[in-house]
């Protein structure tokens, strides 16, 4: 009689699903997934200032060259995690590499910020199918005892994309500003490839092929309006007609989501998951953090090039000690959760979190750069300390035929969070400060002010930073809110055998 091993075809690459090996070669195709969207990211923001002298860009479609690609990747994650769930995840990974990789080659020839913005979206669109099934993949390749020694590696090769990315961003503006987006071609090109070789098909699909439109337009449409009008409101008063209108958008259809998600029989967003305590949290404590956190490299990178009047490949490697610190963490810190439970260290990263974003209030024009490197460092520490023992947390209740939906609802409430930290730290950073000073700061060319005209941009970047730290401190009473690890590990096991049953 033939072996299990006779009777599988020969693989010239990787590992059979089965194989206890498989969990390492699924864990290299999303840990590139991840270098890929964070090395993006980094090199875009380092460009920004860049951009805007090249295309002539406003500052709004500045500001919206990064948040369209966070709202497409936002609102589309949910609905293509419930997709990678009925189609295969292994198929809408790959997918979502290649999509990126085409729009990544067109963002290059944009000639306008109105161009650019749009292929920004269809970015997002494939980066939504990416977020959407890392996390699912790597939670169906682990044992729940290694699971946050998955994530943490995970994280940590996100924290080498973000040291890369600033760095390697500087160097491809030096050559032209369409390079920051070519850049990203083969390195999609080779993700997808690497996927189709070695990923599998692991856990069954579900039977329900419905789709949710109404979930998707009206959440698409509030969060939309809710960025819109926060983000303006700084720049052109509260009293705009556009930020009323976008305000009362989002009052109204960010409920109704709600209400519509609690009635449809296959909605984008299930908040029955939302039940078990752990998840409802540890999701909380996920959206704080990206409140708090996420805006901090698009502040730094006009605190350098525009206060502080250095070069896009300085900036970028000045902001090397927040990657770094997430890099030092991130593995030990997923360790630890394994071993003892991560809410404790979850707790922890959010106080370093917002120690760090305290001391940073400090800075001003003048400021040496050990003082700013140190505190980076710090918030980068805290970081990594919190992500991967959470978001190990987060995946480890949820059973297998629901992870798609689950990974798409942790990267929904951390991107909304990022997105709306954005939108309000644009807001109080440009609050009654003059428009010329304003464009040489988000322009880089702040050398040519004095030292007394930037003191409003100095004093409101400090009120933003007090604000991302007191989030900070919420989000770690949050986090200590909810039942440890191994409790709720009890949790998800009960609700993976009623689901086998």
């Amino acid at each position: 009689m033939a072996t299990v091993e006779q009777q599988l075809p020969a693989r010239r690459f990787g590992a059979h699903a089965h194989e206890d090996s498989y969990k390492w070669w699924a864990l290299s195709c999303t840990s590139l997934g991840m270098l890929l969207a964070t090395i993006n990211s980094g090199t875009l923001i380092i460009a920004l200032p860049n951009l805007e002298r090249s295309l002539h860009t406003s500052l709004l479609e500045l500001v919206w060259v990064i948040l369209v690609y966070m709202i497409a990747s936002t609102v589309l994650v949910l609905s293509a995690g419930r997709l990678s769930d009925q189609f295969g995840r292994k198929r809408a990974y790959v997918g979502g590499f290649v999509l990126f990789a085409a729009a990544s080659l067109g963002a290059g020839f944009a000639a306008n910020g109105t161009q650019l913005i749009l292929w920004r979206i269809l970015q997002g669109m494939g980066g939504a199918f990416l977020f959407a099934n890392a996390a699912a993949i790597v939670t169906d390749a682990f044992p729940r005892e290694q699971l946050g020694l998955a994530m943490g590696t995970n994280t940590m090769v996100a924290a080498v994309g973000l040291v890369i990315g600033p760095v390697l961003g500087g160097a491809l503006v030096a050559l032209s500003w369409h390079w920051v987006f070519w850049f990203n071609v083969p390195l999609g090109l080779l993700g997808g490839l690497w996927g189709a070789v070695v990923l599998h098909e692991v856990t069954g699909r579900s039977e329900d092929r419905s789709f949710d439109f109404a979930g998707t337009i009206t959440f698409l449409i509030g969060l939309t309006g809710l960025v819109l009008g926060i983000s303006k409101g700084g720049i052109s008063g509260w009293s705009s007609p556009l930020v009323i209108g976008g305000l009362i958008a989002a009052a109204v259809m960010l409920p109704s989501f709600v209400v519509i998600e609690s009635r449809h029989r296959a909605p984008m967003l299930d908040l029955s998951i939302f039940r078990n305590r752990l998840f409802s949290a540890a999701a909380a404590a996920a959206f704080i953090n990206g409140l708090a956190r996420f805006a901090l490299m698009f502040l730094f990178v006009f605190y350098f090039q525009g206060v502080q009047g250095d070069s896009p490949i300085l900036a970028g490697v000045k902001l090397a000690p927040l990657a770094l610190g997430m890099l030092v963490s991130s593995p030990a810190a997923g360790v630890w959760a394994d071993r003892r439970g991560s809410r404790s260290i979850a707790v922890l990263g959010m106080l370093v979190t917002a120690a760090g974003l305290a001391l940073m209030t400090t800075l001003g024009r003048e400021t040496s750069y050990l003082d700013s490197g140190i505190y980076l460092f710090i918030v980068g520490i805290g970081s990594g300390m919190f992500n991967s023992p959470n978001t190990a947390a987060m995946m480890g209740v949820v059973a297998p035929h629901r992870r798609g939906i689950a990974a798409g609802a942790r990267v929904l409430v951390q991107n909304t969070g990022a997105v709306i930290s954005i939108a309000f730290v644009l807001a109080i950073v440009t609050s009654a400060v003059p428009k010329n000073v304003l464009f040489s700061v988000f322009s880089g060319l702040a050398n040519h002010i004095s030292t007394a005209q930037l003191e409003p941009f100095i004093a409101n970047m400090h009120a933003a930073l007090w604000t991302l730290a007191a989030v900070s401190v919420l989000g770690a009473f949050v986090a200590a809110a909810r039942p440890s690890h191994q409790e709720g590990g009890l949790v998800g096991e009960s609700v993976g055998e009623a689901a086998a049953s």
